[in-house]
């Protein structure tokens, strides 16, 4: 006769002392939070590092326990690096971490949760890892907009229409437009640092909510997990999640200037176009339509970006209703957070290697210059001649109009019919010079002559390259 199967073991819980029985299995299923928590693991198990060696100096554990349950959170970090969060039936991180520290040392891992509260430790385990996930999201935006530099550097002779409201403004050079997508990037970096100083708040040793029960050291603690401060005040430190919410705009944010960027490069990729041409790597093909290139690398990127403006609202959302203090609702930051994370992990080497390759047709560019671009120059040459702006603004838009009227470009009106509009016009005309000559004249600091952008060009090689050399 077969052996009856042994009994499974009942789930570890750090709760449950005052209930006759356990939660249904509904209330497990929507409780249960292991399926995203998980990969906090290596926090909890350095912050309950952290947290043995504040009891110990506290005087809740003798020296040998505290050398005991260490070894143990050792072992138990093995574990997980090994996969022993896979198919894990606990409840969260948290429980898993402590369950297996029970089956690695015993009766004693009941002492290393003295005076601490799973409302310190998830929010402590979650700054933790958001401190490390936007120091690599500030390497990989450093390496984009050094990229951005790079190929600027390259076309800084090249001359192309600027444009706005999506219509042919004005000259100017191929780097005056890609710099234009690193400046964000480089508000992108400032705003990260600033979020990080903030997130750099220590709320271990808060308790629940009222402080914790043991003299515990707080600033044992933050020098030892490598915090800036610690938290003012316990009930606060339990129930932020500003730091999320703050980080979740940055990336949305950020999201929205990679989308941006996305948008132009996809529109000059096109056949009517043709500025730029992405490298097979970074181009897909049709199902259908065999000679289809299609810029998919900036179509999704477009595309995650209403998804983290999803996460931020989704959170905003969450925060706006509850009161002080944790409340599980909090369960739901990491999702969205993580979410934000990875998504900008996939899109930033994407869209920073469909930059690096892909290839500029400055002929195309070139042809696309128009001479209606050069209105704003006939403008200031009047300007020079002594006529109000405001009133060349007006004759050359009447010889615009001649040049509509008559079919030819806005540099071939006739003479005569120029000086019927004004005297000063021919003069004017004859002094257009060349498409340099028109992106030179805009050589204010921040302007598209070369000497502008080459400043530039300097400012962001050492907010970017050098940046990546230091790191």
């Amino acid at each position: 006769m077969a052996a009856d199967p042994p009994t499974p073991a009942p789930p570890h819980l750090m709760w449950g002392g005052r209930f006759a029985g356990g939660p249904s299995e509904a209330l497990d299923a929507l409780n249960r939070s292991l399926g995203v928590d998980h990969r906090l693991w290596p926090q909890d198990v350095a912050a309950s590092r952290a947290w043995a060696h504040a009891l110990g100096r506290a005087g809740v554990l003798a020296a040998d326990e505290e050398g005991l349950i260490l070894i143990g959170l050792d072992r138990v970090a093995e574990r997980l690096a090994d996969g022993a969060a896979l198919g894990a039936p606990d409840e969260d991180v948290h429980t898993l971490v402590e369950r297996l520290l029970f089956e690695e040392i015993g009766d004693l891992a009941g002492k290393l949760h003295t005076g601490r509260s799973r409302n310190d430790q998830v929010a402590t385990d979650l700054r933790l890892w958001t401190l490390e996930a936007l120091d690599q999201l500030d390497a990989d935006l450093a390496v984009l907009g050094a990229t951005l530099v790079g190929r600027a550097r390259e076309g800084i002779d090249i001359l192309l229409p600027g444009y706005t409201h999506s219509q042919r403004a004005q000259p100017v050079r191929w780097a005056y437009a890609l710099i234009a997508h690193a400046w964000p990037l480089v508000r992108d970096r400032q705003r990260l640092a600033d979020a990080r100083r903030r997130v750099a708040e220590l709320p271990l040793g808060s308790g629940a909510l009222a402080g914790s029960g043991f003299a515990v050291d707080r600033v044992l603690l933050k020098e030892a997990l490598g915090f800036r401060a610690i938290s003012p005040h316990a009930l606060d430190a339990t129930g932020d999640r500003d730091f999320v919410a703050e980080v979740l705009f940055v990336l949305a944010l950020l999201a929205t200037h990679l989308s941006r960027l996305g948008a132009e490069i996809v529109l000059y990729s096109t056949a009517e176009f043709g500025f730029v041409r992405l490298a097979d790597a970074y181009s897909t093909g049709s199902s259908l339509l065999p000679q289809k290139r299609n810029p998919d690398v900036f179509e999704l990127a477009r595309a995650k970006a209403a998804r983290l403006t999803g996460d931020l609202v989704a959170l905003l959302g969450t925060l706006k209703g509850v009161q002080a203090g944790y409340s599980k609702d909090f369960q739901e930051d990491k999702a969205l957070l993580f979410d934000a994370v990875d998504t900008l992990g996939l899109v930033l080497p994407a869209v920073t290697g469909a930059i690096a390759t892909m290839t500029v047709d400055a002929t195309k560019m070139q042809a696309a210059l128009d001479p209606s671009l050069r209105a704003t120059d006939l403008a200031d040459l009047l300007v020079d001649a002594g006529v109000p702006f405001r009133a060349s603004h007006g004759i050359v838009g009447r010889l615009v109009r001649e040049a509509e009227r008559l079919g030819v470009p806005l540099d071939a009106v006739p003479e005569g019919a120029a000086a019927a509009i004004h005297p000063d016009l021919p003069d004017a005309l004859r002094a257009l010079g060349d498409w340099n000559d028109s992106v030179e004249r805009r050589a204010t600091p921040g302007g598209s002559a070369r000497a502008s952008v080459q400043a530039q060009l300097l400012e962001l090689q050492h907010l970017f390259v050098d940046s990546l050399r230091v790191d």
